[in-house]
């Protein structure tokens, strides 16, 4: 028991850091996955969606804080109640959204590695397995080093997550997952190979044949059958091929402008998915990055899912005059993670990305 306990203390706390510190990673993002959470659609908790980015931060510091408590050895029955507790909530969690198909990808481990429902579900399972053994077993869980010395490095862990979590707020990822990261290709990742997998779908037509309802499945042909129709359904039984990007666009008026604007050379692109929400800080620096563009050479665009007074308002406030044009709100909040955010395009490749706190540190 002693050994399996240690065995199991290796392979939850060391998880629990690298889940937790690649979601502390993007905060943010893991924030915009909690409200897919609480929306009506699937817990139809929708009154926490406000507080949702600070309820993922104290989660994942939470998590890798519990990680790190685990390994050392501090407060062992604290540390192993709030493993079970924490596992059983997202075993629920997990499950719920499997089950009932409410959420494609759990974000257990962020943009780094995505899994399908019934993965997370199937995850959160083994993991259980090993915390009741560290819940039966947790007498053989002693402290790694001395009570001054635990003490420290729990605290240090608390103080160094914490940090790390705000710091990523205030400018970027410190490592970025995901399509739109710096030296990508957009028009690649919005390409589709000619032998890419097709998504295989199962038709259920319902028919009336003499006064009873009569259910046929196919792959897509339309049955033979003597009767009248009355309704088809269908089901992916499996996924296709998914490119990385497939929800971006640069649009006006009904036009697509995408290919234009992703051949263009020295391209800088304000990304805004909300200019209702924009941060004033960041709106304040547009007009002198707007003049130090184009004083090099660059040309200036922006980005938003935000109606035409919005648009016209925040370049009246802030006297900018470069074009915003309409994005989907979900890819731009996946492009960067600020609002404002920048990035320079060249051909479609992303060469910079900063938050608008970093906007004086973009080389044009």
């Amino acid at each position: 028991m002693r050994i399996l306990v240690a065995l199991s203390r290796i392979f939850v706390g060391i998880l629990f850091i690298i889940s937790g510190f690649i979601k502390l990673n993007d905060p943010l993002g893991f924030s915009y996955k909690l409200q897919e959470y609480f929306s009506a659609d699937v817990l139809n908790i929708e009154f926490l969606i406000p507080y949702a980015l600070g309820i993922s931060i104290l989660v994942v510091v939470f998590e890798v804080v519990l990680g790190v408590f685990l390994l050392i050895g501090y407060r062992p029955k604290f540390t192993v109640w709030s493993l079970l507790l924490m596992i059983v909530f997202f075993t629920f969690l997990t499950f719920y959204s499997a089950y009932f198909d409410k959420v494609k990808n759990c974000g257990c481990f962020g943009d780094a590695l995505k899994l399908t429902p019934w993965e997370s579900f199937t995850k959160d399972v083994i993991l259980l397995i090993f915390i009741l053994i560290l819940f039966v077993g947790v007498k053989y869980i002693h402290p790694v080093f001395g009570k001054l010395q635990t003490t420290i490095l729990a605290l240090l862990s608390f103080i160094l997550s914490l940090w790390f979590g705000f710091h990523v707020l205030e400018h970027l990822p410190a490592i970025d997952f995901r399509a739109y990261k710096i030296g990508a290709n957009i028009t690649e990742g919005m390409t589709v190979p000619e032998n890419a997998p097709k998504p295989v779908q199962e038709y259920s037509w319902t028919f009336n044949v003499n006064g009873e309802e009569k259910v046929i499945k196919t792959n897509g042909s339309y049955p033979s059958v003597d009767g009248d129709y009355v309704s088809v359904e269908t089901k992916v039984i499996e996924e296709g091929y998914v490119p990385p990007i497939y929800d971006f666009s640069i649009e006006t008026d009904g036009e697509d402008l995408t290919a234009q604007f992703l051949s263009e050379e020295n391209l800088i692109v304000v990304v805004s998915y909300s200019l209702e929400n924009i941060e004033k800080g960041g709106a304040i620096k547009l007009k002198a990055l707007q003049d130090r563009a184009r004083q090099n050479g660059f040309k200036i665009i922006g980005l938003t899912a935000s109606g035409e007074d919005a648009k016209q308002r925040i370049k009246d406030t802030y006297n900018i005059d470069f074009e915003f044009y309409l994005c989907d709100e979900k890819a731009l909040k996946t492009v960067v993670r600020s609002n404002p955010g920048v990035i320079e395009l060249d051909q479609g490749t992303v060469k910079q990305k900063v938050h608008w706190n970093d906007i004086e540190d973009l080389e044009l």
